[in-house]
Parts: structure tokens; C-alpha cells; sequence
């Protein structure tokens, strides 16, 4: 946990992600900025949550996917909370389905991490100034749905499921067993079993073959997009 000293002249930004490079590229490029103060780093849902009572920032830049959480219940956990403190969800996805779950969970925007140093400091300051920021794709996509004229499936998987068990219904949409899941993503075999039951309770799905068919289709769907 590191929280900093108060800078009255600037906006004060909380970094949430599990990874201390990332962290560190983000402060850097934040404090470049004469407008923009780090006011404090977490790596996951809990620490997030400390160190935003004790720093008070004006926005957090939030992971999606955090050391043993879902970037995303903490974004609920600020707007319910502390529904003053702005959020951006950042991601390594690029996919705009992704995008559309980060602004239905209440974040103010979303940016990936495959985008330039430049664009996230626009992310923010538009953040800042109570405006979304969200990708282009993702904003002609939802625009498409309001008209009922956007195919609804793959928007629907990425919004009914949560961050990890959308990981483990795309892993099962590239062949991988029960195991090799558990293995990737350093967790028990049981748990994995537990995700599966609640990924097919959420889409509806009867059966195992079910689900890896939908999975796999799920996945060809995302990669030709």
C-alpha cells in the first residue's frame, strides 16, 4: 500500500492494478502532467478500497482483471460508496463488448493498455471533466443496439458473465481442459467446476457440450470482428 502527500493544485488519481510495472509506467506518465498527482497505488479490491478512504482521490484508473479479483466489482464497490470518485477501467482487451460491461458496472470510460501514453492522459482528463470515455468501436456497437440493429450474442456472454468467468469461457473456447484452466490460472480444478456451473447457468446452457460449443463459437465470433 503507498498512499502520497496531498497536492491541493491537482487532480488526484488512486492507480488500481496487480502489476508494479504497469503502476509505475501509469505514475510516470500521470506526473508528467502539471494538472495530474498519483495520490495512491493498490493491487487489488481490498487495498483499493483502504487506500481511497485514506488518499481521497478525484478518480481511480482501475485494472479489469486484479490479483484476486474482478476489476469490476470494485468499480461498483466506488460508485456505491464513493459515487464522487470518477473511474476509468483500463484493460489489456481491446474488444468492445469489454468496454460496454465497464460502463454498465458505472465506470466513466474505458481505454485499453494497447493505446498510446497520450490517448490515456486524454481518457482521463475527459474523465475528469464528467464526460465517457470509451472507444470508438464500443460507441458505434451500443449505438447499434439502442437501433435493435447489432447482433446481440457476443455482447451478451461478455455482460452476463464476470471478468473471470468470461476468462474461463474463453479458455474453454480454445480447447482447454478442466486442468490445463486451473493451471493458467493458478487456481483449484473444483473452482474452475464452479465457474463452468454458474457460466452455464447464466447463458442458459444444458450440458458441457453445450457450453464448449458455445464457447468455441463465442471465440471465432470475438477473433474475426
Amino acid at each position: 500500500m503507498n498512499v502520497s502527500s496531498e497536492h491541493p493544485k491537482r487532480s488526484r488519481v488512486l492507480l488500481v492494478d496487480d502489476h508494479p510495472l504497469v503502476r509505475r509506467a501509469l505514475r510516470q506518465a500521470l506526473e508528467r502532467e502539471g494538472d495530474l498527482q498519483v495520490c495512491g497505488e493498490a493491487e487489488d479490491r481490498g487495498e483499493a478500497m483502504a487506500v481511497l478512504e485514506a488518499s481521497s482521490p478525484d478518480m481511480a484508473i482501475v485494472d479489469l482483471t486484479l490479483k484476486t479479483s474482478d476489476g469490476l466489482e470494485l468499480v461498483k464497490d466506488i460508485r456505491q460508496k464513493h459515487p464522487h470518485v470518477l473511474t476509468l477501467v483500463l484493460s489489456m482487451h481491446n474488444e468492445s463488448p469489454h468496454a460496454v460491461r465497464a460502463i454498465r458496472a458505472g465506470a466513466n470510460g474505458y481505454i485499453s493498455k494497447q493505446e498510446t501514453p497520450s490517448e490515456v492522459m486524454s481518457a482521463v482528463r475527459k474523465v475528469l471533466r464528467g464526460e465517457i470515455y470509451w472507444p470508438e468501436k464500443a460507441a458505434a456497437e451500443a449505438v447499434n443496439r439502442l437501433a435493435g440493429n447489432g447482433c446481440l450474442h457476443s455482447g451478451e456472454v461478455a455482460t452476463r458473465l464476470s471478468e473471470r468467468e468470461l476468462q474461463v469461457f474463453e479458455l474453454i473456447g480454445t480447447g482447454s481442459t478442466p486442468a490445463q484452466i486451473a493451471a493458467i490460472m493458478d487456481v483449484e480444478v473444483s473452482t474452475v467446476d464452479t465457474y463452468r456451473s454458474r457460466i452455464k447457468e447464466k447463458l442458459d446452457l444444458k450440458s458441457a457440450a453445450e457450453l464448449r460449443h458455445e464457447a468455441i463459437r463465442w471465440n471465432v465470433a470475438k477473433n474475426t470482428r
